[in-house]
């Protein structure tokens, strides 16, 4: 199975499974004209790599500066996917990275936290100033 590198535009976010680390990174913002065409691969690829884990635990990293509600409801979609996999004994873990200063987006990721409360959330702040994460 290979990794899966989709490339930021202004519009999609950056995209990288790297299969090695165990590790799917989403970061930018999210809001693609065909939201479906964008996303299947990234679907298609989830459920092949989750049903060849074993017994590492797959850490997603999500960093989404802008979501728009169709974008949203795709995040719902991947989180009830994650949430199949965690019922099957699955590890995962979502670090739901977002700026010192933005209470919205920490806001979204408590309530996509509270929507799938058997998902391990960890809320990351991210430091403008010195571009660190603070775990």
């Amino acid at each position: 199975m290979e990794d899966l590198k989709i490339e930021a535009t202004k519009s999609s976010p950056h995209i990288f499974f790297d299969k090695e680390k165990n590790t799917l990174e989403i970061r930018g913002s999210s809001y693609p004209p065909n939201i479906e065409d964008f996303y299947s691969p990234v679907f298609f690829w989830l459920e092949k790599y989750l049903d060849q884990l074993e017994h590492n635990e797959f850490i997603i990293n999500m960093e989404l500066l802008y979501f728009n509600s169709s974008s949203s409801n795709v995040f719902e979609s991947f989180f009830e996917k994650l949430l199949e996999a965690v019922n099957r004994g699955k590890q995962i873990s979502i670090n739901w990275i977002y700026e010192e200063d933005d209470e919205d987006a920490l806001e979204f990721g408590e309530e996509f936290q509270e929507d799938f409360e058997d998902l391990k959330f960890n809320f990351v702040k991210r430091n403008p100033a010195t571009c660190v994460t603070d775990a």
